[in-house]
């Protein structure tokens, strides 16, 4: 029970600016993962480590940190607007949070439980194929297989899957930016800030942060906001509804998401009061934790509306939201970076 509590801990002490001391027993266990990730990182370089090229374009959307940071709804963006521009997309992920051991595709009606919430929620808003896998090489293969047409996969996370080669990296931070910038486990970094030198673009899904600005130097950076502003019905259901007719009712808000505050901030703007229920990424819900809801309106996100089928007492609906980016001034947009990447020139 103490180690469970500890690790539930972790994430909010990482986010800190500052090393809390809880942390400091870790530091060893930190230099240690930093030097496995640096030799990992060199056995690549010296082809010791072997990567797979798929025979279509890899545009791979991941991040730095644990935990989600806007991935999804990027995705989400990049696919519609390379099928506005002619393109035949398919989407690879690890399903994390799925009990899935073997590569699959994802379907509107799979289990989420077996798949993964985001590679659902990908499979349910993008339209085009989904195929999930541990070993995304694996699970790309598949999909093409299955889909010869597809021209270009878009993977969902894999930023440290170094055997899929890829076309280019986009990088997401949240308003978290890395925290107290150390590597696991005294910090949320999967990987040395430095890394990001060596990706294409850095998407912010927040206010940025200085440090990691001057560490992107002159790499296209863009600003991301998650747009929604009317409600669906979670039973599925042609229903919808305001923020107006939700105000002064008893509204409970879940958030099973990397950073819960950014739902709940989000609620916020549109005018609702509610109480918070905050939980860990990908949590898999169980009718005990949705009981409070009784009493009341569930509001919840997209990817928790995947999990929650069936398990929610009363009223519930969910807030779908689409991501808008805008780019720095000077400097090319997100879509265009990806479509000279895709072509074969550098970004102007």
């Amino acid at each position: 029970m103490a180690a469970t509590g500890l690790l539930r801990r972790l994430p909010g002490w990482w986010y800190e600016r500052r090393l809390v001391a809880a942390l400091w027993p870790l530091l060893p266990l930190a230099w240690l993962f930093a030097g496995l990730v640096a030799l990992r990182r060199q056995l690549y370089r010296w082809r010791c480590l072997t990567v797979t090229c798929l025979p279509v374009p890899v545009v791979v959307v991941g991040n730095l940190t644990v935990g989600g940071s806007g991935k999804t709804p990027l995705v989400l963006w990049i696919v519609r607007h390379l099928r506005d521009a002619g393109w035949r997309p398919g989407i690879i992920s690890r399903g994390h949070g799925g009990a899935a051991t073997t590569v699959r595709p994802v379907a509107a009606d799979s289990d989420a439980a077996q798949v993964g919430d985001e590679p659902l929620l990908l499979a349910r808003r993008s339209g085009v194929p989904v195929f999930v896998g541990s070993d995304r090489v694996a699970a790309g293969t598949a999909l093409l297989a299955a889909h010869p047409d597809c021209d270009v996969i878009v993977s969902d996370d894999g930023l440290q899957h170094y055997r899929l080669q890829r076309s280019l990296e986009v990088v997401v931070f949240d308003g978290r930016g890395a925290g107290n910038r150390r590597l696991l486990p005294a910090g949320p970094l999967r990987e040395p800030l430095r890394r990001l030198r060596q990706a294409d673009a850095v998407v912010w899904n927040g206010t940025p942060e200085r440090r990691i600005e001057e560490l992107a130097g002159t790499l296209p950076q863009a600003a991301m906001r998650l747009v929604g502003q009317r409600f669906v019905a979670a039973s599925g259901d042609a229903r919808s509804c305001s923020a107006d007719s939700l105000r002064g009712r008893r509204l409970h808000a879940i958030a099973g998401i990397g950073d819960p505050q950014r739902f709940f901030a989000q609620l916020k703007t549109l005018g609702l009061e509610f109480d918070e229920h905050p939980f860990p990424d990908h949590h898999a819900y169980c009718a005990a934790d949705l009981s409070f809801a009784a009493d009341g309106v569930l509001l919840m996100t997209e990817k928790d509306a995947v999990k929650c089928g069936g398990l929610v007492p009363g009223e519930a609906w969910v807030l779908p939201v689409d991501a808008a980016l805008s780019a720095r001034p000077g400097q090319p947009g997100l879509f265009e970076t990806i479509l000279e990447k895709l072509n074969g020139r550098a970004p102007a």
